[in-house]
């Protein structure tokens, strides 16, 4: 099995967390249902991420979407660790609107094996 001691993998998902903070911060993140979608559509988005607490409908939803519009997706955290990343309430998606900050979030979640979804 190719797991990552249990330091690492603590440090890795508090990396990527620390990098959806500064997409915030940097105005490179957007949030809520609405919002994602129309980056999505647009070509804004180049990662979404959803809570792995979220709906299956939402799940089945992004998937889709994100799918059909060749964005990369991940299902990682939950709405409380999302949240909490940003500075905001609980939230169920985040869609990061800067190819930088997209890889460097992605680097991170690909070296954890319990994220999903990363296409």
């Amino acid at each position: 099995m190719n797991s990552l001691p249990i330091r690492n993998v603590q440090e890795t998902m508090s990396k990527a967390l620390s990098y959806l903070g500064m997409a915030m911060r940097a105005g490179k993140l957007v949030t809520g249902d609405d919002t994602v979608l129309k980056s999505i559509r647009q070509g804004k988005a180049h990662l979404v991420i959803v809570a792995g607490d979220a709906s299956d409908n939402t799940k089945k939803k992004y998937r889709d979407k994100c799918g059909y519009y060749n964005v990369k997706l991940a299902e990682a955290f939950d709405r409380v660790e999302l949240g909490m990343a940003i500075g905001k309430e609980a939230r169920v998606l985040v869609a990061v609107t800067d190819a930088g900050f997209a890889r460097m979030i992605i680097g991170q979640l690909s070296s954890y094996s319990e994220v999903d979804n990363i296409d």
